[in-house]
């Protein structure tokens, strides 16, 4: 049991991590140009130098439910990261991590809402040639996941 909760733990830190990764770095599109390489991001776009992300007045909307729902997912899993140590110290045995998993779930959704936002909008609006999504993006997906599968496993875990 303690292996399984030390597993847990270690791949929550990696989750964390790689949400604040996927979320500062700028690199969720990449393309090239005559220039040379272009990357976006939820914050700028960088060709040699970065600049402001240019997007149009309907789209910006979008973009700022994405980089807000980014936000939130982090905050949820530290939430949650803090919750389950204090939670793994003070509850008596036999009970289960419910608020632990309950939050990592809503982060779980924060995430999907925010990457679907930026499937669905941004997804073809690099002005470059072979645009394909960088290595932001799939830790997105990937931090999806993570927190879906710790999520329910804090609701099935029993403390022993």
């Amino acid at each position: 049991m303690l292996v399984l909760l030390a597993g847990i733990f270690v791949v929550h830190i990696a989750t964390v991590i790689m949400l604040f990764v996927s979320t500062i770095a700028n690199v969720w599109m990449v393309g090239s140009s005559n220039v040379g390489t272009i990357s976006t991001g939820l914050w700028l776009l960088c060709n040699k130098t970065c600049t402001q992300l240019p997007v149009s007045s309907q789209d910006e909307a979008s973009l700022k439910a994405v980089q807000a729902f980014m936000i939130l997912s982090i905050i949820f899993s530290v939430v949650a990261l803090v919750l389950f140590i204090i939670q793994l110290f003070s509850l008596e045995k036999g009970k289960r991590f419910y608020m632990t998993g309950a939050v990592m779930l809503v982060c779980w959704m924060c995430i999907l809402i925010a990457v679907s936002i930026y499937t669905a909008r941004f997804t073809g609006t690099l002005y470059a040639t072979n645009p394909h999504h960088g290595y932001c993006f799939i830790l997105a997906w990937i931090c999806f996941c993570f927190s879906f599968v710790i999520g329910i496993l804090y609701l099935v875990l029993r403390k022993k």
